[in-house]
C-alpha cells in the first residue's frame, strides 16, 4: 500500500520545483525528500520528474498525478490542522556554519538564551559555502566573498580579522623585536626561521599572505606543528615557546591575560572582511538578525 507522506512530498516538490525547497517546506531532509520521491516512482511505474541542475520539471504523467491528488491532499491538510491538539507553530531552526573557534567565541555563549533551535557546522569556507548554495545551511560567517552564480546568497560585510604575529609566553623575542625596532626585515625574517611555528590546517592561506605582504616572497619552510584549529594552537603556545600567525580576534582573550604575547601586527597589515553569507529565500530573518546582531555586538566593525 502507497504510503500517504510520499504524495504529500510529490505535492511539495511539484509546488517548489526543487528537493531543497520541498525539504524546507516539509521539515525534512533533501535525501529524505528524495528517498520518498524514489519510492512513490518505484510505486506508480511511472518517471514523474525530470531532473535538471536547477530545477524538478513534471513529467505528463506527474502533471496528471498532481491534479488527480492535489484535493484531496488539501482537504486532509485542512482536516490534520482542525483535528490536532495544538495549532503552534514548529519552533523555527537556524542551520549556521562557521569555523569552530568563531562559534566557541562568539556564538556558544548565547546558545543557552536562543528562543530557537540551532543546528552549527564547522568546515572549510569553501564546503560551508557549497551547503549554503545547495540549502542545507542558512548562514555563513566568511572571510571570502564568492561571484556565484546563484541569486540566492547574499553578502553583507560586518567585520575585520587582521593577521597578527604572536609568541608563547616563554619565547624569546628580544631579536625579533630588535630587528622589528630597525626596520631590518631581512635579517627579522632570518631569525623568525630560528623558532618552532604553529600553524592551523585551514589558516594556511592566511600564513602565506601576511608572509608575502611584509617580506614581498612566499614562506620558504613550513610549521611544524599544523594543527586542527587556533585554539589548539592557542593551548600548546601558552606559557610555552613558538610562533604563530592568528586572526587577532580569536587570540585577543589570551593576549590579555597573558598566556601568549602580541608581537607584530606587520608593516603592511593583512585583513580580511568577514562576510555574513545568507540565502535571501530564508523563512526565518527574525531569528537570523538575532544572530548577526550577537555578532555585530561581539566584534569590531568593518570600515
Amino acid at each position: 500500500m502507497v504510503n500517504l507522506e510520499w504524495y504529500r512530498t510529490f505535492k511539495e516538490i511539484y509546488e517548489n520545483g526543487t528537493l531543497t525547497k520541498a525539504s524546507v517546506a516539509l521539515y525534512a531532509s533533501q535525501p529524505g525528500v528524495s528517498v520518498h520521491l524514489n519510492a512513490l516512482e518505484a510505486y506508480v511505474g511511472k518517471k514523474l520528474f525530470e531532473r535538471t541542475s536547477r530545477k524538478m520539471i513534471p513529467t505528463e504523467e506527474g502533471k496528471f498525478l498532481y491534479e488527480y491528488i492535489i484535493d484531496p491532499i488539501n482537504v486532509l491538510e485542512i482536516a490534520e490542522q482542525h483535528f490536532k491538539k495544538t495549532t503552534q507553530e514548529k519552533n523555527p531552526s537556524l542551520h549556521i556554519g562557521m569555523c569552530s573557534e568563531t562559534f566557541q567565541m562568539i556564538i556558544e555563549p548565547e546558545v543557552p538564551k536562543l528562543e530557537f533551535d540551532l543546528v552549527a557546522k564547522f568546515g572549510n569556507h569553501m564546503d560551508l559555502i557549497k551547503d549554503l548554495n545547495n540549502g542545507i545551511l542558512d548562514l555563513v560567517i566568511t572571510p571570502k566573498k564568492q561571484t556565484n552564480k546563484t541569486t540566492l546568497v547574499n553578502y553583507t560585510p560586518f567585520s575585520k580579522e587582521s593577521i597578527v604575529l604572536v609568541a608563547g609566553k616563554r619565547t624569546d623575542t628580544f631579536k625579533i623585536e630588535d630587528r622589528l625596532k630597525k626596520g631590518d626585515l631581512q635579517t627579522l625574517e632570518q631569525e623568525l626561521l630560528q623558532h618552532r611555528w604553529y600553524s592551523a590546517s585551514n589558516e594556511m592561506e592566511h600564513f602565506r599572505k601576511f608572509w608575502y605582504k611584509n617580506f614581498n616572497k612566499r614562506p620558504t619552510f613550513k610549521p611544524n606543528y599544523i594543527l586542527p584549529s587556533i585554539n589548539s594552537i592557542i593551548r600548546c603556545l601558552s606559557n610555552e615557546n613558538g610562533l604563530a600567525l592568528v586572526p587577532d580576534f580569536l587570540c585577543m582573550d589570551a593576549i590579555a591575560s597573558n598566556e601568549i604575547k602580541l608581537v607584530w601586527t606587520g608593516n603592511t597589515p593583512t585583513e580580511n572582511t568577514l562576510y555574513f553569507a545568507s540565502r535571501t529565500d530564508l523563512k526565518y530573518k527574525k531569528e537570523l538578525a538575532i544572530l548577526q546582531d550577537i555578532f555585530i555586538s561581539k566584534m569590531k566593525p568593518s570600515h
